[in-house]
């Protein structure tokens, strides 16, 4: 005779910021039948994957934290990330949700059975079904690699900085670092002085602003411990700074030029040789791609070893780079500092009531309802889908804005003692629109660049094209009328 399977109430998949929040103000609502799958041996999402040396966070620390969870010990104005993941640990630890997480159980399928009205969700520790599928699943955690003949020739040890090989001594070697987005901006200045000659090759030049980044003071954390309210005023003051970034980006371009002026300031003041300053100077509007925060960057590159190649690599070789000008670069190591996957794995193994995956509907096109539902998902809802992130803000306080929207939906339910729920349509198709239309003139589609921030078509990949304080309006409470709702 087999075993029963067994039943949750909710599946929440991933034990990151999005997760952790979730299960937290889901015990809070009075939710205690629920199960966290984590495919890692450990908590914290992108923050546990990613420790790569210089590690940290862009946006700063008192902002990029759960209201609900204010931390008064940061030590720096910006959390690095062995500081970020203890503190995702402290909150997982003091809410009590760490019974909750199974680690190791990745999903390998979840299915809507449309006749029991659960999700059977199949894992690498076995199987169980759910009445509501939550995906907190990240989308900084599976690393994306470039397409060049003959990588897998090479003779060298070659990884991504996702996959960092802490065992690897780079003392003296002639290492290749491909591709300046954040994380390359962050670990080529901690590499910098241990290698003998490092080259870095661009596609773009990322805008770089200054970071001011500093330790903090025991006097403050003092002061932050003894007066939260002064915390949460620091916190707003952050979040209006940032805020004022989506002026480029949803208001008008011209207003670009200030922060370009503090970039291309900064850019002469760190970087002496003008063959280089031209180089590193970005030939398009800043935030069509998401500015980059550092005070290191410029310096390591302005030194004797370090050579920064905009031309094309036209193959891999054993032992060297060959670019398209027909130039050989000998090199022992490479990085690649060239991003992430934008839909992570997983999504091809959620399966709606008609079979079709998430990860198949979001290549059609980006779709969901506010980054949060998606018709033909009954009893599914996610953090950070399309149109849920923002380009101007932390993704902890759009994550919050979901969490409160999920949660009020469940309670909603329960008090109502309806079991299944499913977006209509319609709404998704009038939301889609709405992001589409209100995306035309936003400077990702006009500021001529190629990022994860458009599809290859030149569509919104799936930013809010609009302030993040009306998302948290939208957010702020589950509109029933918006899903098909049965006991």
């Amino acid at each position: 005779m087999s075993a029963a399977i067994e039943h949750t109430d909710i599946a929440i998949v991933g034990a990151g910021f999005g997760g952790i929040g979730l299960a937290v103000k889901l015990r809070e609502a009075g939710f205690d039948d629920l199960v966290i799958l984590e495919r890692a041996d450990d908590l914290g999402g992108t923050w546990q994957a990613n420790n790569y040396p210089g590690c940290a966070c862009d946006v700063p620390s008192n902002l990029y934290s759960y209201s609900f969870a204010p931390n008064p010990n940061w030590s720096r104005t910006y959390g690095k990330q062995p500081e970020i993941l203890e503190y995702i640990r402290s909150v997982a630890q003091r809410f009590d949700v760490v019974q909750h997480i199974r680690f190791g159980a990745e999903v390998l399928d979840a299915r809507w059975d449309e006749d029991a009205s659960v999700w059977r969700i199949e894992t690498s520790r076995g199987l169980l079904t759910a009445d509501f599928l939550l995906s907190a699943a990240g989308v900084f955690a599976e690393a994306k690699y470039p397409d060049l003949p003959g990588l897998d020739t090479f003779a060298g040890r070659a990884f991504h900085s996702l996959h960092w090989d802490h065992g690897h001594d780079l003392t003296g070697e002639r290492v290749a670092v491909i591709g300046t987005g954040a994380s390359a901006v962050q670990f080529v200045p901690e590499i910098q002085p241990k290698v003998g000659e490092l080259l870095l090759f661009q596609r773009s030049a990322p805008w770089i602003v200054p970071r001011m980044d500093r330790a903090t003071l025991g006097a403050e954390r003092f002061l932050l411990r003894t007066l939260p309210v002064v915390q949460k005023a620091i916190r707003g003051g952050w979040y209006a700074t940032i805020e004022t970034f989506g002026l480029i980006s949803l208001v008008d371009k011209r207003f670009r030029h200030p922060y370009e002026a503090i970039s291309k300031l900064h850019l002469r003041r760190q970087v002496r040789d003008p063959r280089l300053r031209a180089k590193l100077t970005p030939d398009y509007v800043i935030g069509c791609k998401r500015a980059i925060f550092s005070d290191t960057y410029f310096p390591a590159l302005d030194q004797p070893n370090v050579d920064v190649i905009t031309e094309s690599i036209a193959e891999i070789r054993p032992h060297s780079i060959v670019l398209r000008d027909g130039s050989e670069h000998a090199v022992d190591t490479i990085i690649f500092g060239t991003g992430f996957k934008p839909i992570p794995s997983v999504f091809d193994r959620y399966h709606g009531r008609d079979g079709s995956t998430l990860a198949q509907l979001y290549h059609q096109q980006p779709q969901s309802y506010l980054g949060i539902a998606l018709a033909g998902f009954p009893n599914f809802f996610c953090t950070l889908g399309p149109f849920g992130a923002a380009g101007n803000q932390s993704a902890i306080y759009m994550i919050e804005s979901q969490i409160a929207y999920i949660v009020d939906a469940l309670s909603t339910m329960r008090r109502n003692g309806a079991r299944r729920v499913e977006l209509r349509p319609q709404v998704q198709e009038r939301f889609v629109e709405e992001m589409r239309e209100r995306s035309t003139s936003t400077v990702w589609l006009t500021g001529g660049c190629q990022t994860y921030y458009t599809t290859p078509d030149g569509l919104n990949a799936g930013l809010y094209p609009n302030w993040s304080f009306e998302y948290r309006r939208r957010t702020a409470g589950f509109d029933a009328e918006s899903y098909a709702v049965n006991a």
